[in-house]
């Protein structure tokens, strides 16, 4: 029998112990996967609105514990515009609000110049005109979900608005939205005289990071935001989602390791004559160890196909939840099924390392006069 055949052969011998074993450390698997996906899609989306309409980076409050919470008095924005080397500086108001289904529908308080300036791009009508209090532009994606036209009405917060535009944005958060006149916002939101980020675009040739400390230090109360991985800064969602990963992660590690040590070490128990035979044969403490370390990766090998399709199918079942589409889209990035793959690594060898030393420190002898 070859070396191969005997490890698989090893493997099938208890086939409901060694099939339980694989679906706990595949649930472990599946929600690291799942958890991955959904946090990578979160921050590509974010990191699209950190740019948007061309912008380099975003100011936000500083200790703010949401971007929706954050709050920027409406004067700092001649401030930051009178900052060397900002070109260009745009305040917009976050208000989460109901549309139709949609329990998470952004829209965007905004003025009508930094439209005509940066805004996304039209598809249909124009933007809203400066003074407009009742016009509304929506994203393809808005109008779409509320069966909306252009003329057509909607009521959002009890204020009824008319569709003067509908834009395509590559912004999800915009997309799925809608951009509104920033005092009519303000009013609805009852946050008047205040912004919840600005958008910054430096002059040609300026330095991004360069400008981006400049105004933190000249401008009180704000943080620049110049990449995704810094909203994390201004919103604690971010750091615990990335906690809640890493936290997973751990404890997939020490229960998939303890399910693997349970399988490998009752597998152990039960071929003790068997081990001692091979050893009486010739065989070398090594290849012994090699034996169990092997059936130790293909369980959590197996585990690692199981548990990435369920995960995927897990963050779909997610982007089914009303509203949860317009926040984010999953992105399957590589290092997902890579940090899934390195768990289930480690799950083996830590569940292969006691079973493996047991084994190699039985004695031929022992091993063959046990029953």
């Amino acid at each position: 029998m070859s070396f191969a055949s005997l490890v698989l052969k090893n493997l099938m011998r208890q086939k409901v112990r060694a099939g339980l074993t694989l679906v706990g450390i595949s649930l472990g698997i599946a929600t690291i996967v799942a958890l991955g996906v959904i946090t990578s899609g979160l921050k590509q989306t974010s990191g699209a609105f950190v740019t948007a309409g061309g912008a380099d980076f975003m100011l936000a409050q500083e200790g703010a514990a949401d971007l929706s919470f954050s709050t920027i008095p409406i004067a700092r924005l001649q401030d930051v515009r009178e900052v060397a080397d900002v070109a260009m500086a745009r305040g917009a108001l976050f208000h989460i609000t109901r549309a139709g289904g949609n329990p998470y529908f952004l829209m965007l308080g905004v003025e009508a110049p930094d439209m005509a300036d940066s805004g996304p791009m039209l598809i249909e009508g124009r933007y809203f005109d400066a003074g407009a209090s009742d016009e509304i532009v929506l994203g393809r994606g808005a109008a779409n979900s509320l069966n909306v036209e252009l003329g057509d009405t909607v009521t959002l917060d009890d204020s009824e608005f008319t569709v003067v535009g509908i834009y395509s944005s590559e912004v999800l958060w915009e997309e799925s939205g809608a951009l509104a006149p920033l005092s009519t916002v303000q009013g609805i939101a009852n946050r008047q005289d205040v912004v919840s980020i600005i958008h910054i675009t430096v002059q040609p040739g300026a330095n991004v990071s360069d400008v981006a400390d400049r105004i933190e230090a000249e401008i009180p109360g704000v943080v620049s935001i110049v990449t995704a991985s810094d909203i994390g800064q201004v919103d604690s969602g971010y750091q615990l989602i990335d906690a809640a990963n890493i936290a997973i992660s751990g404890l997939a590690i020490v229960i998939g390791g303890i399910g693997v040590m349970n399988t490998m070490v009752m597998s152990i128990f039960e071929r003790t004559r068997e081990i001692g035979v091979l050893r009486a044969v010739g065989w070398s403490g090594a290849r012994v160890v090699r034996m169990i370390l092997i059936e130790a990766l293909l369980l959590c090998m197996g585990a690692v196909v199981v548990g990435s399709v369920l995960g995927v199918l897990a963050s779909r079942a997610v982007m089914g939840v009303p509203g949860v589409a317009g926040l984010l889209e999953p992105r399957y990035d590589p290092n997902v099924f890579g940090q899934a793959l390195i768990i289930a690594i480690t799950v083996a060898i830590i569940g292969a390392i006691y079973p493996a030393i047991r084994a190699v420190r039985l004695t031929p002898m022992e091993a063959l006069r046990y029953e």
